[in-house]
């Protein structure tokens, strides 16, 4: 008797998936280090179909890097849309301590900022997506530079805060 046929998944699924199992693996080993057939095997693909939807490593790490900031710039639309002009700064930046709770994608971004210091690429588009990111900021809450700085600074402390698993208004446990 014949295994069952596996269901056929469109490219765009297919590469969803792909990123998703990008994400994972380079969240772990960090853009060196991660092979192709780590993700492919991840994805539960074979690698030379890995290499038909995206033509090089390099390209997966870039889109995967898009995805994340799409990710975090959507969460902050939603929080703005919801929001009065007042409270949005405050809005986005609850939702954005929600995605912190995903470790996998917060360390993936960790990745991204330590990849870009090797290899101008990567570092362009981080560079460029975190420009991107910052406007956005600006531009929902209505803040003035100084205020949309503040922001993003903050939100770059919570991730080092976050990944060491740190409270710094409550460091030693006491309260």
């Amino acid at each position: 008797m014949s295994s069952p046929a596996r269901a056929r998944m469109s490219a765009s699924a297919r590469r969803e998936q792909v990123l998703a199992a990008a994400i994972a693996e380079f969240a772990a080993g960090g853009y060196t280090a991660t092979t192709t057939e780590s993700i492919a095997r991840r994805a539960g693909i074979s690698q030379a179909y890995l290499f038909r939807l995206f033509p090089t490593k390099k390209a997966v790490f870039l889109a995967a890097t898009n995805q994340g900031f799409d990710a975090v710039e959507d969460a902050f639309k939603a929080a703005a849309e919801r929001s009065a002009q007042e409270t949005r700064l405050d809005a986005m930046a609850e939702a954005y301590i929600d995605l912190l709770g995903d470790r996998q994608s917060l360390t993936f971004q960790l990745q991204v900022y330590a990849a870009s210091a090797l290899d101008e690429e990567i570092r362009l588009l981080a560079r460029e997506r975190f420009h991107s990111l910052y406007r956005v900021v600006k531009e929902l809450s209505g803040s003035d530079a100084g205020g949309a700085f503040e922001f993003m600074a903050q939100g770059m402390l919570l991730n080092v805060t976050s990944v060491l698993e740190l409270d710094l208004l409550n460091p030693d446990g006491t309260g």
